[in-house]
């Protein structure tokens, strides 16, 4: 609301004269430069990177739960507690809610202000004033009591383009949410996969143990009957060793990620400290992924919200330059005398324009115009930025994942042949035309090659993770194994 409407003195501008205030307006608007709208600068568009244009992208199309296909009831209440109590999710949620009570406040720009005011005061009239004998000279309460009405009219669009402002600086701010979001949900995911990582690999070794101490039982029997050496006895035993040392790495490695998950999921590294997960079984193959669900990335649309933001803030800082017309009315009372303030008497209400025109403001006026375009300029780049740097992500992530769905044919070649090997072995011991030994060291094989299709195991699943990072979140879609 305008400061005088509350405090406006009776005569409210005739009617007659608004035809020659809307003339003068006319006059002294041309006297304001106003500057040419700039052209937007390019953004990069997604043909010329093969893909669809990110602009067709509405929300992103996720399922915002796809690590629960996973199966682990635990990893699911974990994840759920750090998407709840992560602080980064709060900070963002707050900033959020700032920014829509920005929006809010931009809403109520282009509302009617209504107020209500009353002032009382005791002055002392001047002698040579307005005011005749005998209030001239005299000391008297004045009070005035009024309800105002203040309407700012939006003729150039100036508040409807701060509103598109602030309302894409919230879409860009929800979309970093979900970024903030996707980036605890993949760590978390990645932290998992490295604890049943390693848990896994921890379990073979001590089978691996096991069969190392039963061939080291057996060269000591050998070398007891002088069928072995001391050679043989100590490349029994290094083996040993190494094994036991590798168990302790392992197990130092899995502690390390689960202060990793303790810290994501805000809560006591003890509640994790008999956590032993599992790896999935199996891992369905992913087919190549549309890149075009790079538009769903949270990053690229946050930044193609601000750059649709920075537009409209050059909309209303333009606007700026254009006239202001207010429309206010009053009604009330006002009286010289408190015990005259309610009567009929004291009755008074008016109407009319209030005009607010950038004849010498001009300065001030570019300096923001000028400002908004740099933003937008500004906002242009960081999106392309983020666009060449999805694509880049998701290319890099898929291929990665590719070549490493490459190695598993070969690894389950490799599998077999040690299977093989193995039955070959105990067929052997079986006849008699054998003893333990070869066997054990069949089985050793056999534990190894389990051991590396754990390892690529993993090693897919993180990598699948990392690219469902990189597409946004979005489900990798997959083929049936044969």
């Amino acid at each position: 609301m305008h400061p005088n409407v509350l405090h406006r003195r009776p005569g409210a501008l005739p009617l007659s004269a608004w035809p020659g205030l809307m003339l003068a307006l006319g006059l002294m608007t041309a006297c304001a430069p106003i500057p040419q709208q700039p052209a937007t600068p390019q953004r990069l568009q997604g043909e010329t990177l093969g893909l669809k244009s990110a602009d067709a992208a509405g929300p992103a199309l996720v399922d915002t739960a796809w690590w629960r296909a996973w199966g682990d009831e635990r990893l699911n209440a974990l994840m759920d507690k750090a998407l709840r109590d992560a602080p980064s999710l709060a900070l963002a949620r707050a900033r959020i809610a700032k920014a829509g009570a920005a929006v809010d406040n931009a809403t109520a720009a282009d509302k009617p202000v209504i107020g209500m005011g009353l002032d009382i005061e005791r002055q002392r009239f001047s002698e040579h004033g307005m005011y005749p004998p005998p209030l001239a000279g005299s000391v008297q309460n004045t009070a005035t009591l009024q309800v105002g009405v203040s309407y700012d009219w939006d003729f150039f669009g100036r508040h409807q383009a701060a509103l598109q402002a602030t309302l894409g600086q919230q879409r860009a701010l929800q979309a970093e949410g979900e970024a903030a979001r996707l980036n605890i949900a993949s760590a978390v995911l990645r932290a998992w996969l490295g604890l049943a990582r390693s848990v896994s690999q921890e379990q073979l070794l001590q089978q691996q143990i096991v069969l190392r101490q039963q061939a080291l039982d057996l060269v000591r029997q050998r070398r007891a009957a002088g069928l072995d050496t001391d050679i043989d006895l100590r490349s029994a035993e290094a083996p040993l060793a190494d094994l036991q040392r590798q168990v302790l790495a392992l197990r130092q490695l899995a502690q390390g990620y689960r202060v990793q998950l303790a810290a994501l999921s805000v809560q006591p590294l003890e509640a994790l400290a008999d956590w032993q997960p599992a790896l999935p079984a199996t891992v369905a193959p992913a087919t190549v992924p549309s890149l075009d669900l790079l538009a769903s990335r949270p990053d690229v649309r946050a930044a193609l919200a601000r750059v649709e933001a920075a537009g409209y803030e050059i909309t209303a800082a333009r606007g700026r330059f254009y006239p202001d017309l207010a429309l206010n009315a009053f009604a009330g009372f006002s009286s010289i005398g408190l015990d005259k303030l309610l009567e009929s008497g004291s009755h008074q209400l008016g109407f009319g324009p209030s005009l607010r025109l950038p004849l010498f403001d001009t300065g001030r006026l570019r300096a923001g115009f000028k400002s908004a375009v740099a933003e937008q300029e500004a906002a242009v780049a960081a999106y392309n930025a983020a666009v060449l740097e999805g694509v880049r992500d998701a290319r890099e992530q898929w291929e990665a994942l590719r070549s490493l769905q490459a190695q598993q044919a070969p690894q389950e070649a490799l599998l077999r042949s040690n299977e093989q090997q193995l039955g070959l072995a105990k067929e052997r011991q079986a006849a008699g035309l054998g003893n333990r030994l070869p066997v054990i060291q069949a089985q050793l094989a056999l534990l190894q090659q389990q051991r590396q299709s754990l390892e690529l195991r993993a090693q897919q699943l993180d990598s699948r993770v990392l690219l469902m990072r990189a597409l946004g979140g979005e489900a990798l879609r997959t083929e049936p194994r044969a």
